[in-house]
């Protein structure tokens, strides 16, 4: 078979990987390898499934939020599904696109940028997109960019309470006030001016959406100025074990209804997904090296793939990968996980639903991590090589009105 790439956490993969016309479902990788690291299996047509269904569905422009997944071959599945505008939060990320994907629309969403961040992706990248969330930010783009001659998009972050899973609302964001004084002081230098916020990670209310523009709306009216684009972020779901959140097309009425009552209609709608587009697009398949009871001794965890399984509490679906065994199916039990690593905190309590008699040897493959997994790894404790592999397997967990692959 002999289609797996190595890497490490410090030493991602840069050479680009054509994927073989007819590719390999899971057991058919772990049958022939037989792998002793971590396999990252990524599923190139999920994802591009996921990005042609929410640019169909998302009532404007859809900006893949690189942070979430910057894997170079999940970037070339997202372009392949349509998506052609990355919203970039550092100048390795903006690098990263421009050199993939030259025609790329690249639009740097980080509220808070070192002087030669903006320097390098204004000049370097052709960046012209900034998010601001204080007049020092605003300050230090207008003096840096020398006001670009008037080519500048500037795009006030606005503070909304928390609505999703994951708080974001905590660390950048302007209050109402300031985010209306930040529009008008923003407006005589912007060819392009938008208000943009975050709902939080894994927002499961799509109603949240329309609460946000709601006071996005009260404080365009109070800036006094016309605003071009009104970005209503990310947050955008996937299913997890016992979560399966409502359909993407309640979230896409909710935004439009929202537009159009609240009198949006002249300003262009930007999203941000990030784990709506690849969550679903990767799972890990680990190994068995001890077990101790309800307790499974694994070589991944909270220093590599499995971050959001710590402390955050993420469940993610699992399953046992056996090959050639022709034994019936012991009854499902809960297990708790263990990484490798010497750090006590490397646990995941998961609940992980597996045959009862899962031991050594065995093989897990554990779902639903295309977001935040592979983005999260480090080296600690020398712990930080995987392999990768492209499959043709289906996601692990269904998302309700995601594009069926």
């Amino acid at each position: 078979m002999n289609m797996l790439l190595t890497r490490s956490a410090v030493s991602p993969v840069r050479r680009r990987f054509d994927a073989p016309p007819s590719l390999p479902t899971i057991d058919a990788v772990v049958a022939a390898e037989r792998p002793d690291e971590p396999l990252h299996c990524l599923r190139p047509e999920v994802i591009a499934a996921a990005a042609r269904g929410f640019v169909a569905a998302f009532p404007g422009s859809v900006l893949y939020a690189v942070k979430c997944n910057p894997e170079p071959r999940v970037l070339r599945a997202l372009w392949a599904g349509g998506l052609r505008r990355f919203d970039c939060a550092s100048p390795a990320e903006v690098a990263l696109v421009r050199q993939m994907f030259p025609a790329a629309s690249i639009h740097y969403m980080h509220p808070v940028k070192p002087r030669s961040a903006i320097r390098t992706a204004f000049a370097d990248f052709g960046v012209r997109d900034f998010v601001i969330d204080s007049r020092e930010e605003l300050a230090k783009i207008l003096s840096v960019t020398g006001d670009a001659a008037g080519g500048l998009g500037l795009f006030v972050r606005l503070a909304v309470p928390n609505a999703g899973a994951y708080d974001l609302t905590g660390k950048f964001g302007a209050p109402a006030d300031v985010a209306a004084e930040l529009l008008a002081a923003a407006r005589p230098h912007a060819a392009r001016l938008g208000v943009s916020f975050h709902v939080g990670s894994q927002c499961l209310r799509p109603q949240a959406y329309a609460e946000a523009m709601a006071l996005a709306a009260r404080v365009i009216a109070a800036g006094g100025v016309a605003v071009d684009v009104v970005d209503v972020g990310g947050g955008f779901p996937v299913s997890y074990p016992e979560i399966t959140p409502p359909p993407l097309s309640a979230y896409m009425a909710a935004i439009a209804d929202a537009r159009d009552r609240l009198g949006l209609t002249d300003s262009e709608l930007w999203a941000e997904p990030g784990r709506a587009l690849a969550g679903a697009g990767t799972s890990v398949v680990v190994q068995v090296q001890h077990r101790r009871d309800d307790a499974l001794y694994i070589n991944d965890g909270v220093y590599g793939s499995l971050s959001d399984a710590g402390a955050p509490g993420f469940r993610f679906p699992a399953r046992l990968i056996r090959p050639g065994s022709t034994l019936p199916a012991a009854p499902l039990q809960p297990f708790r996980l263990f990484g490798p690593t010497c750090d006590s905190a490397d646990r995941m309590a998961g609940p992980f639903l597996l045959p009862a008699d899962t031991i050594e040897g065995d093989w897990i493959e554990i779902g639903q991590l295309g977001a935040y997994g592979a983005a999260l790894r480090t080296a600690f404790n020398g712990f930080d090589r995987a392999r990768l592999v492209d499959v043709c397997d289906p996601p692990m967990l269904a998302t309700p009105g995601h594009a069926a692959v």
